[in-house]
Parts: C-alpha cells; structure tokens; sequence
C-alpha cells in the first residue's frame, strides 16, 4: 500500500451547490487534501496554465471537472488539457450529472481518466467522492507535484 500524501485538487464546477456538496463531502471524509475551486473553464485553464490571479496557483495533482460550464465547456477544457504537453499527465475525472452515452464516449475520446456521475443523493455523493479520493491517493501512483511530461 502507498504511503499517505496530501493533494492539491482542483474542482472545475460552476454550480454553487455542487462546491457545497464536493467541500463537505471533503470535511466529512476527513480529507485533508487541498481543494481548489474555480466556476468556468476559462478559470479553469488560467489556474492549470498560472495566469492572471491565479500565477502563484499550485499545480493540482487531480482535477474534478464538470462538463456543462460557462464561458468554455467542460468537453473544451478536457481537450485542452490533454493537448498541452505540460497538463497532460494530470488525471481528470469528469464529475458530472449527464449520464448521455455521447458525454461518456467523447470524454473517454479526449482521454479522461474517469468518468462518474453525480449522485443527487448526499450520502452517495459523500461515498462517490470519498471513493475518488482513495483511490487517487492511496491506489493510483501519480506523479510528483511540479513535474511535468
């Protein structure tokens, strides 16, 4: 088993209920990994590339990126992210409500790590998000913060 490392996580959703949801899902579980939120995928690119207000952001270790998002979707930034050289090797799990065949397919197309639907239920939410959390941090190896392909 992998020893223990905190994680700095970046949460790409622009629903104000869903943050609610994800930061108590992250007190709840106890997770003292670092999320980040940002609420539209420009955000999201400026964070990840370190522009503007973000230029002393973290390099996230995780993103959780919605797809329905204001001002560049969510299916944008994954590609995005998985043609930049630099981003490339951070996970994305796509937490998101659509369960569209299309949305899985063209996620998985643009080399998502995941794909998970949202439960509506918080029990379920708490569970699901608990269950990425372990697994990206105690399973999966990923590479060390600040290095890149």
């Amino acid at each position: 088993m992998n020893e223990y490392r905190f994680i700095d996580v970046l949460l790409v959703e622009d629903d104000p209920g869903d943050v609610l949801l994800t930061q108590e899902a992250f007190e709840h579980n106890k997770v003292q990994n670092k999320l980040h939120v940002v609420s539209d995928g420009e955000q999201a690119l400026a964070f990840l590339r370190r522009e503007g207000d973000y230029a002393e952001a973290p390099r996230p270790d995780l993103i959780l990126l919605d797809l329905n998002l204001p001002r560049k979707d969510g299916r944008e930034v994954l590609e995005d992210i998985k043609a930049d050289a630099a981003l490339r090797s951070i996970p994305v799990v796509v937490l998101t409500t659509s369960e569209a065949e299309e949305d899985i397919l063209r996620s998985y197309h643009l080399h998502a790590n995941a794909y998970v639907a949202k439960p509506v239920d918080f029990d379920q939410f708490i569970k699901v998000v608990r269950q990425i959390d372990d697994f990206f941090v105690s399973v999966v190896k990923l590479p060390r913060t600040g290095q890149r392909s």
